[in-house]
């Protein structure tokens, strides 16, 4: 099977999912295709019932949903209970306010009047991945559908039950047939539908090879895209820091969901002056955490989401202390069941190591030392991603001088929350291009049209 529910905590299979047929896949193609044809021409209130209707029923039902990607992926059921809360809000946020970012905007030639309009463009299709089962699917969902298209979408296949769960939620929101699809395809299926002519635009959510290998296909088949494709974020306390605010940042930003998560904090760059105290508080909090159950409210650490993320995850940290890095604390897997993997601190990285430029998707932090300001930031952009960032200081002004000199696609001064609708996400670099959610992500798959109107003599 393919695509397959097994519980991370317990290794059990709890629900498995054939690939469609080829057919199959035809005859939901034709049915989006011909859901657009009427959902383009709706209103922005037509279209904000049933999305913002969604929103509505996720918001209910929280609890429900939270516990499927709980059981599917290990996320501690009180992150997933947010995360499923997040996803309503962003489709309230995109029912309540695509018309406006939308609307017309006028310009000011210098003869005549003209303005721009904003329009669909079609069939998006949308690959998306395990970590944030539903989150990623409403961040699509939201302002593409409120945007007049319809979408498809290929979800991560650890996570089946949560990718139907989201598409049962639009049907009985009061969607129609064709306007969100869930596919269970193959990688084979889903790279011949870039090049179908029905499919106008691509939005991944993935690694840098699988992004390098849609956007690719996509660009080929001259297809818009956007990429969001992880990072290596850094995560810079300068010597005049509030100490025990930064470290409990610093456990939050590289502990939540497991570490597996895109914009997490994984370089930890400190001055010297403060560094000691740092490293110790920031030691003494993650070896505080505890493996259990992620049903259990009070479990302080889950697992990864599969057994063999935790396999690959290992093999990294084994391969950075060949390379010279040494393990501060961690560096094992837990001898607990299930997936579990000790919060790791690797200290002594030198830019030779592999894990200098890797990405670890999972609770592995990389420490570095610094002189100063100026060093922090050169170390901060030495790095292929640029997703995002932050950076601690009791000196806002400094904070800002620093957070606008990293080279990434967001930083984040005295905290790392990104959880707001209105905030546009998404990096530079091996990071990717595009942005999702905000008046920024409404954007991305529209046609932006210039329409002009002028009482002119054609040139003789």
């Amino acid at each position: 099977m393919n695509y397959q529910s097994v519980n991370p905590y317990d290794g059990k299979i709890q629900k498995s999912f054939e690939n469609i047929s080829d057919k199959e896949l035809e005859d939901k193609m034709a049915t989006a295709a011909e859901c657009y044809q009427i959902w383009r021409n709706k209103s922005y209130a037509e279209r904000a019932v049933i999305i913002a209707k969604a929103g509505e029923i996720l918001h209910a039902r929280a609890d429900e949903f939270a516990k499927i990607a709980t059981l599917e992926m290990g996320k501690r059921i009180d992150e997933a209970r947010g995360e499923v809360e997040f996803s309503a809000r962003i489709m309230v946020y995109y029912a309540e306010n695509a018309e406006r970012f939308l609307a017309p905007v006028k310009l000011d030639p210098t003869r005549g009047e003209a303005h721009m309009e904003s329009s669909p463009i079609g069939l998006i299709l949308c690959v998306e991945p395990w970590n944030f089962p539903y989150y990623q699917l409403a961040r699509v969902a939201g302002p593409h559908l409120m945007a007049g298209n319809v979408i498809l979408i290929k979800h991560a296949a650890c996570v089946p039950q949560c990718a139907v769960a989201f598409d049962e939620l639009l049907t009985e929101a009061g969607a129609p047939a064709g306007l969100y699809t869930n596919l269970f395809i193959s990688h084979e299926q889903a790279n011949n539908l870039i090049g179908d002519p029905r499919i106008k635009g691509v939005a991944l959510t993935g690694s840098v090879p699988a992004g390098s290998a849609v956007a690719s296909s996509a660009g080929h088949h001259l297809k818009v895209s956007s990429m969001e494709l992880g990072g290596s974020d850094a995560f810079i306390v300068l010597e005049d820091a509030d100490l025990e605010k930064a470290v409990k940042w610093a456990v939050w930003g590289r502990m939540y969901n497991a570490g597996q998560t895109c914009c997490a904090a994984k370089r930890f760059i400190v001055i010297e002056e403060l560094a000691d105290k740092f490293l110790d508080k920031f030691q003494a909090a993650l070896s505080a955490l505890k493996p259990g159950d992620p049903m259990d409210p009070k479990t302080t650490l889950g697992p990864l989401s599969t057994e063999s993320a935790l396999i690959s995850l290992l093999k990294q940290v084994d391969a950075a202390v060949e390379h010279g890095a040494k393990v501060l604390i961690g560096g094992k897997r837990f001898d607990h069941k299930g997936a579990f993997m000790q919060p790791t601190i690797l200290t002594n990285i030198t830019p030779d190591n592999p894990a200098y430029r890797d990405e670890f998707f999972g609770p592995v932090a990389m420490f570095f030392r610094v002189k100063n300001e100026y060093e922090a930031i050169a170390l901060a952009n030495d790095s292929d991603f640029g997703l995002g960032g932050s950076v601690y200081t009791k000196d806002i002004e400094r904070g800002k001088r620093v957070a606008s000199q990293v080279e990434t696609g967001m930083m984040f001064i005295n905290n790392i929350d990104w959880t707001d609708a209105e905030l546009p996400f998404g990096g530079i670099k091996n990071s990717g291009y595009g942005r999702e959610l905000g008046n920024m992500g409404i954007q991305e798959f529209v046609n932006k049209k210039l329409v002009r109107l002028a009482t002119l003599d054609a040139p003789e």
